[in-house]
């Protein structure tokens, strides 16, 4: 949830102040406006400062631990995880591709690095729909990494999306934890600094790969989506939660696979769920559900079709989706 989607630059916290107490005064009025501006006010700091620090990551059992270095230099983010704990791994994030260094195992896998930010870009439905979906609360979050902080809750008004809770620096805007919570009240995927420096010196050796270039005895491995190209794919989805909006549709290269599969993104404003349809093989045998801290993925049969969809839902979520992916009525 760390890495991720422009929003406007960054107000001085005096404004910020000013701004926040007027939605807390306000609540409804003013609510869906303001946690909008919340969002993209600590999204934009996700992006544009420099920092440095020590993440520990949650997703569901499991727990890691990285040091983290972004860089924000001539409009362009890189940024370096290097684990601490567990098997050797560092991610080196450019503007371009994602790398994911695996020494012990002498591999090291690329991906297209896409636009990703905290939370999708909102537009004006969206943005209407954190009220009426969500319920936003501002309150004192506390300390976290030694820095006092501010908590924005997300409450669901329904089951069928997580509840949501932030902690940002007033000052900088910066995220500094973020939770995952399912209908019980469990955590499903957290991240944390346990420490941090904001405004930091970063060096941009600090960003770069461990690995100038692949060793010759390495494997290289391609990975993740392909290009994308908007068009009507014939698919729809007659089951969506109510809120979420098709943010795009189109076809999509996936890696190892000769035919371009249809790709819909939708999205209610604070996540965003992918559903994927492609030729069902006979070595396709992931049919079902697997879960990841947060994140779920479903897939399913759908007469000559294999229809999967991931994204950061309940279990219960996802599947819906999927069972209720079919083809558009024919004029």
């Amino acid at each position: 949830m760390m890495h991720t989607r422009g929003a406007p630059d960054l107000r001085r916290v005096s404004a910020t102040l000013l701004v926040m107490a007027a939605a807390l005064a306000s609540p409804l009025a003013n609510a869906q406006g303001y946690a909008a501006q919340w969002l993209m006010r600590v999204t934009q700091a996700a992006r544009s400062l420099n920092y440095t620090g020590t993440v520990l990551v949650r997703q569901g059992p499991r727990f890691d631990t990285f040091r983290l270095a972004h860089m924000f230099e001539g409009g362009q983010e890189s940024e370096k995880l290097l684990s601490l704990d567990g098997p050797a791994r560092e991610i080196v994030r450019s503007a371009t591709e994602v790398r994911y260094y695996f020494p012990d195992a002498k591999v090291v896998q690329v991906e297209p690095r896409s636009i990703r930010n905290v939370f999708p870009s909102l537009s004006p439905e969206q943005t209407a729909n954190l009220a009426q979906y969500y319920e936003f609360k501002l309150s004192p979050g506390g300390r976290v990494a030694g820095r006092d902080t501010e908590m924005a809750t997300f409450e669901p008004r329904d089951g069928l999306r997580y509840a949501h809770r932030f902690w940002a620096d007033p000052t900088t805007g910066l995220l500094l934890k973020s939770r995952l919570v399912n209908e019980r009240g469990e955590v499903v995927e957290e991240f944390a600094f346990s420490d941090v420096t904001v405004n930091a010196k970063i060096d941009r050796d600090m960003v770069k790969p461990s690995w100038p270039s692949v060793p010759a005895d390495w494997r290289v491995v391609e990975a993740g989506p392909g290009d994308f190209v908007s068009n009507d794919t014939g698919w729809t989805v007659t089951k969506l939660p109510p809120g979420f909006i098709k943010i795009s549709e189109g076809f999509r290269k996936l890696a190892g696979k000769r035919e371009p599969a249809a790709h819909l993104v939708f999205s209610d404003g604070l996540v965003a769920i992918s559903v994927f349809v492609e030729p069902f093989t006979v070595t396709q045998t992931q049919i079902g559900l697997t879960q990841t801290g947060g994140l779920a993925q479903y897939s399913t049969r759908s007469d000559a079709f294999r229809v999967t969809v991931v994204g950061e839902a309940p279990p219960a979520t996802v599947r819906q989706i999927a069972q209720s992916v079919s083809r558009k009525p024919s004029n």
